[in-house]
């Protein structure tokens, strides 16, 4: 569906039922045509696309400094040694354990993959900003990414025919050939919808509870349960620093067994 479809419906929403109906959350939420809600963009830009931007110059900058300040010295400080902490463990905790042997060439991916999407999980939480990571098409095009690395790096190790024959299980009798290979071409297929679904739905749900607890002191149109409702969307709003690392994790991990299930094969 459309952005310019999307604001139609909530704004009948918002005729039909009110700002009770909670359609104003959905503005809030959505992509828009205007950065900041401020600035116009043009056609061809969207705030999302403008956030997914400012977090890939952000990450080029931050991490040419690291890389750079190498040069100087072996040893890293301050925001080098942050840098290096991220890496080290998402090579030794994550990449290593769940590719194995190998795992190097994956490595440069899978970090670019982490860093892009917490930086752009961060910069949804600057007051005013939006979550690129909160929008359903960003998510698809990061998991389709992660899709064609996935069987690229299984076709690559075992070759087109060996990879799609190591999808079927050894030994199964033949009549159960025809409906084992539609399973596991739908599992497949599974992997990036589940890697899509799951960081869209965690990013919007932070944003949406945080923004009903604010609501509701407009809602009972009464500032008597502003300390509540500021306290709690305060609480979900540190939650939510939390969330942008563990959803950056998460997709990271995963990428990288599905990878690791893709190369090899025999385990």
């Amino acid at each position: 569906m459309a952005l310019a479809e999307v604001k139609e419906v909530a704004e009948h929403v918002a005729e039909k039922h009110g700002d009770s109906g909670g359609s104003w959350i959905i503005h809030h939420i959505l992509d828009s045509d205007t950065f900041f809600g401020l600035f116009p963009l043009p056609d061809y830009l969207t705030n999302h696309v403008m956030f997914m931007l400012i977090a890939s110059v952000l990450l080029i900058f931050a991490l040419s400094r690291a890389a750079s300040s190498y040069k100087k010295s072996f040893v890293p400080t301050g925001f080098t040694n942050l840098i290096e902490i991220f890496i080290v463990f998402i090579r030794d905790e994550v990449v290593k354990p769940t590719i194995g042997k190998g795992y190097e060439k994956f490595l440069p991916f899978l970090l670019t993959i982490f860093f892009f999407i917490l930086t752009v999980n961060f910069l949804g939480l600057i007051p005013n900003g939006s979550t690129a990571t909160g929008n359903i098409a960003v998510t698809s095009g990061l998991a389709l990414i992660s899709f064609f690395m996935i069987q690229a790096a299984g076709i690559k190790k075992n070759g087109l025919l060996g990879y799609f024959k190591g999808l079927i299980p050894h030994g199964i009798p033949a009549f159960v050939l025809p409906v084992m290979i539609v399973v596991e071409l739908l599992g497949l297929l599974t992997k990036p919808f589940a890697l899509a679904i799951r960081l869209f739905a965690n990013m919007t749900a932070g944003h949406v509870i945080i923004l009903s607890l604010i609501g509701l002191i407009f809602i009972l149109k009464t500032v008597l349960v502003s300390p509540v409702s500021v306290g709690f969307a305060l609480f979900i709003y540190l939650l939510e620093i939390l969330v942008a690392f563990i959803q950056a994790y998460i997709f990271t991990i995963l990428s990288s067994l599905f990878i690791g299930m893709a190369v090899h094969q025999e385990h």
